[in-house]
């Protein structure tokens, strides 16, 4: 069994990809992938829910139940232009009749692509034609960032149609760590870092580097804290922002889980789930939940890669602030993700340690 990218004008064949719009096929192909196998290959069994979108390009594949074979799909027929058997939990066996060539949609982006074609008001490269890179490079990026796919069609037009493009220069510092928080920001082009002084470097200790489609800033918006860290443009680029008010309107309250500690409690004993506790080192060594994990807030971003995508992470600090603004960050980067309504100072046995 092999793999390999796939050619956006491929995907105009199917139904209902010919009717997206040429950014939203752009951004499909790039998490499209075309899968060639051997007949007898199961593409899926009943009762997965797999969240994919299966299309066949070339072959035949059987479609089976309890009592065998049901019906047989076979490429370049208009049973073909549709997704195979797409009912979730899947309710059919899909086997290869044959060689086979088939394509894998992730369903979920598929959906908000469809969905914001339909509801929204202009082509994508509207916002900033005169950018140096394709518009579709930080817009794709940042669709596919599972976080956007908890968010409204109609706020996500929202969040674009509100948002502002600047031009930078490498060396111009965009927010600095200590100043109040204004505006939520995307890189559109360009590359950044991101540093924090700490006591035994004033020049900055580096905690990320950040290209298209990636995003800083919201950590001050959600806490109502000063900036954490300073960001500075390494090259020439370019920037999407968003106000304050418009972030916490628009991209907030989607994108936060608020669970209450006997329900974090079950989903500890029940799931694979882990307290991740946002305080500073001195904060968490002076009393913290048992088997919590401690990546301080302005460390997460760089700790981000060694966190597992299938633990649900419930992100805790004394009042909420600080770990809302973690699970925001988790969550925007693909992660499961809570927050401890009323944080740790509500607890009672927090209160009598």
């Amino acid at each position: 069994m092999t793999s390999e990218s796939i050619d956006p004008n491929r995907l105009r064949s199917f139904a209902p990809l010919e009717s997206l719009k040429r950014d939203s096929v752009t951004a499909l192909a790039l998490k499209t992938v075309r899968i060639r196998a051997p007949s007898g290959t199961i593409l899926f069994k009943p009762g997965d829910l797999d969240k994919k979108t299966y299309y066949l390009e070339r072959g035949a594949v059987d479609i089976c139940d309890d009592t065998g074979t049901i019906d047989t799909v076979t490429a370049d027929t208009i049973e073909a232009k549709n997704p195979l058997a797409p009912a979730q939990p899947r309710r059919f066996l899909a086997r290869a009749a044959t060689e086979v060539t088939y394509l894998i949609i992730d369903s979920d982006l598929l959906d908000v692509l469809l969905t914001w074609d339909q509801t929204g008001k202009y082509e994508v490269s509207e916002l900033s034609p005169d950018s140096p890179l394709p518009t579709t490079d930080w817009m794709t990026a940042l669709l596919q960032t599972r976080a956007f796919y908890r968010i409204p069609a109609s706020n996500l037009q929202s969040v674009f149609t509100r948002m502002t493009r600047i031009n930078v220069s490498a060396g111009d510092v965009i927010i600095k760590q200590g100043d109040e928080g204004d505006y939520f920001y995307v890189v559109s082009s360009g590359r950044a870092i991101v540093t924090r002084e700490t006591p035994l470097s004033e020049t900055g200790v580096r905690l990320a580097e950040l290209g298209p489609g990636e995003t800083f800033g919201e950590e001050a918006l959600i806490s109502d804290a000063t900036r954490s860290a300073t960001v500075t443009m390494e090259s020439h680029g370019s920037l999407m922002r968003l106000g304050k008010t418009d972030f916490r309107d628009l991209l907030i309250e989607p994108l936060l889980d608020w669970i209450g500690y006997d329900a974090a409690r079950a989903k500890l004993s029940t799931i694979k789930a882990q307290w991740i506790d946002v305080r500073l080192p001195s904060e968490f060594e002076a009393g913290h939940l048992p088997d919590a994990l401690n990546i301080p807030l302005y460390f997460l971003r760089l700790k981000l890669a060694q966190l597992d995508v299938d633990t649900h992470y419930i992100a805790v600090c004394d009042t909420s602030r600080r770990s809302s603004a973690a699970a925001y960050i988790l969550a925007e980067r693909g992660f499961k993700s809570s927050v401890l309504t009323g944080g740790l100072i509500s607890l009672e046995i927090y209160q009598t340690r």
